[in-house]
Parts: C-alpha cells; sequence; structure tokens
C-alpha cells in the first residue's frame, strides 16, 4: 500500500489542460514538452473516444474552462469533435496554438464548433527574430492567424515567452498586439524545465532588463491597451518566494498528456518516483481524490523545513516540485527559488552564470534530446 494516502479535501479542479499531442512544427528552445516527447509511449496518444470521455469526466468533476495544447493541437484531425463535446457540456474552451496551420477554413470550423476563445504564440515582434526562434519561417502565419480569430469574432490572446534574447523588443511586442487588437496579452516568463533549463544561461534575463521591462509593461497597462488586461509576472529566479505552482499541487488543475496520464502540472512527468494514473485505466474523479500522485505533495504534512513552519505554507505550499527535483534531486525539497531554502544558493550561482556565459541555443529536437538528456545525468 502507498505511505502517500488520500488527503482529505474539497477542491476540484477548475482547469484541464488537453495536451492532444507533442508533435509539433516548431523548434522552440525553451519548449515545456518532455525532453523524451518523441518517446513511443507519447506517439501512442489518446483516440478521440478516450478524449470524449475525458471530457464528460471533467465536467462532472466540476471543471469548467478547457484549454486544448501540445505541441500543436490544430494536428488532431479529430480537434472539432473535440471542441463540439466541450461546449454540449458547457466547457468555456480555448486552443493554445502556434498559429502556423490556423487556417480561415479550419478556424471557421472550431468557431462553428464551439470553441470560445484562441491563443496565439509569438515569439520575438521581428520576424527574423521570431523565425529564428521558432526552428522555422512562420511569423507571417502568425500575423495572418491573429487576424483571421479577429475576423472570426472570437477573443483573442498573444502569447510572449519572455528571455534574455528577446526581452529588448518588449515595447515592439506591445505595439504588435495592439496592432493585431488583441483582447489578452501574456508576457510569460521562460519556465527553467527540460528544454529551457538546458538552455537557462542563454535565455535567463539581467537584472537591468527586468527592471526595465517592468516599467514598459507598467505604462502599457496604464493605457488599456487590451481590454481583457496584460499578465506579466518577473521569473521565479529574482524572486524572494516561489510560486504557487499551478496553484499548489493537485488543487486546481489537471493536465492530461497525450497518451493519457494525468498530472497536476505540465512538467510533472520529470518525477521520476511517481506513477501517473492514465484515462485508459481509471476515471478522472478516482485520479483526483484518489491517487497516490495527485496525494503526494497535497497539504503540509510532507514538507520538511522551512517550508513546515512557514507562515507561507499554505500560501505557496512549498513552491514548484519539479523545479525542487530538477535543481535538488528531490522532488520534496523547498524549492530553491525560496530565499529561505537551504539551496537558495543554486540559483544565485545560476543567476552569475547567465551574466557571465553567452552559449548558443539548442532547439528543441528528437536528436537534440539524447544529448540533452545524457548532460543532465552528467
Amino acid at each position: 500500500m502507498s505511505e502517500f494516502l488520500p488527503v482529505k479535501t474539497t477542491d476540484r479542479p477548475l482547469t484541464l489542460i488537453a495536451e492532444l499531442t507533442y508533435r509539433c512544427p516548431l523548434s522552440c528552445p525553451y519548449c515545456s514538452n518532455p525532453l523524451n516527447y518523441h518517446d513511443k509511449h507519447y506517439r501512442q496518444e489518446l483516440a478521440t473516444d478516450d478524449w470524449l470521455r475525458t471530457i464528460r469526466q471533467a465536467r462532472n468533476l466540476g471543471v469548467w474552462q478547457l484549454g486544448f495544447s501540445g505541441g500543436e493541437p490544430l494536428l488532431r484531425q479529430d480537434l472539432e469533435v473535440l471542441v463540439k463535446a466541450a461546449a454540449q457540456v458547457e466547457l468555456y474552451t480555448t486552443l493554445v496554438t502556434a498559429g502556423t496551420l490556423l487556417t480561415l477554413e479550419r478556424a471557421t470550423q472550431l468557431c462553428h464548433a464551439g470553441l470560445n476563445h484562441i491563443q496565439i504564440s509569438i515569439q520575438d515582434s521581428r520576424a527574423a527574430q521570431s523565425d529564428y526562434l521558432a526552428g522555422i519561417r512562420c511569423f507571417e502565419q502568425k500575423l495572418a492567424a491573429a487576424r483571421i480569430v479577429k475576423d472570426l469574432g472570437l477573443p483573442l490572446t498573444l502569447n510572449f515567452v519572455l528571455h534574455r534574447q528577446n526581452i529588448e523588443r518588449l515595447e515592439e511586442m506591445l505595439e504588435l498586439c495592439e496592432q493585431l487588437q488583441a483582447d489578452r496579452v501574456e508576457l510569460a516568463q521562460t519556465q527553467y524545465y527540460g528544454w529551457a533549463l538546458h538552455n537557462r544561461a542563454a535565455l535567463l534575463p539581467t537584472p537591468q532588463q527586468l527592471e526595465r521591462a517592468a516599467q514598459i509593461v507598467a505604462v502599457a497597462k496604464k493605457s488599456r491597451i487590451c481590454p481583457m488586461g496584460i499578465l506579466y509576472v518577473i521569473p521565479d529566479y529574482y524572486e524572494d518566494y516561489p510560486k504557487p505552482c499551478m496553484g499548489g499541487w493537485g488543487r486546481r488543475a489537471l493536465v492530461v498528456a497525450p497518451h493519457g496520464d494525468v498530472m497536476p502540472c505540465q512538467a510533472a512527468s520529470s518525477i521520476p518516483e511517481i506513477e501517473f494514473a492514465n484515462v485508459r485505466d481509471r476515471d478522472l474523479d478516482w485520479i483526483w481524490f484518489e491517487s497516490p500522485a495527485f496525494n503526494r505533495f497535497r497539504g503540509t504534512d510532507w514538507m520538511s523545513e522551512p517550508c513546515r513552519s512557514c507562515d507561507r505554507a499554505q500560501i505557496d505550499f512549498g513552491g514548484c516540485r519539479c523545479q525542487a527535483l530538477l535543481l535538488t534531486n528531490n522532488a520534496a525539497a523547498t524549492d530553491p527559488v525560496c530565499h529561505l531554502s537551504p539551496h537558495h544558493d543554486l540559483v544565485v550561482t545560476a543567476r552569475e552564470e547567465a551574466l557571465e556565459q553567452s552559449l548558443p541555443l539548442v532547439h528543441r529536437s528528437s536528436v537534440a534530446s539524447l544529448g540533452v538528456k545524457e548532460a543532465y545525468h552528467k
């Protein structure tokens, strides 16, 4: 029997993130997909009926918003069927896409199926830099996709992943958002897992860049260029306290990987000692309330000091479990981002090394992943 017994909770998930596929035409150097995204088990994607059952179970569990992501979810030919099923049970649906495959015909079909909202990622404000980061020529396709969304009358979010290579052009990014009439903007700092962790020395912004970015965002928020607002947070590595990853482990969200494993966050598969249940074998209700994986880091009993006696234990929940693992080799450790962590020096050193080094970016690819994984295990 597992030593991690179910924690009594009445919390129900609000969000289901459906990672329909890890296939993607782009090769971003900060991709959040697992380093081994090309492995056989990830290629054994859920069938349409599996996803339809999962969508119904999610709604019954209390989920009210559903994000179709990937990889590139538009590579799934049954996407319209899934969107329609979600609309029928009154889920608010978002398509999270790179935009390169979003034609007027496909967007119209998705709109008719009941899609509520589209988020398009753009790597930079300039074509050459954006295409370099994406690994393919696609900047103009992204702009065209954004215009299609607006023409169809759907709410449009533009997402820019910020890092040292592009943050200097933040003003241009916001100008582009205004030109494209974005309803909402996400200025998402790079999360240093997987590919981004390998590229951290080339991606981590400088303190000066972040100070300037904060000033630019403050001005933009006052100008109200986006009706639904601008989301911006500074990187974990420059915070005194960690963020409550996904609102806390197993508290607000479910993530279903392409092959059906269910996790509390997109990076949780990086924790090797945890076995995640699969929607092919278990229903979401059991996975959420009873599975050892979702109960592993609920509550505070699992915490060690300084977290257990900290007055922030129920605020940030010890920080990110995946980040703790990647930096300390212990998923139960205090997130090293926290200035109280005994491992905080690892974050300080990472900041210093990023300022000293100028390394080439390694783009996501099946070939590159072999070298990256070897580097992790050295």
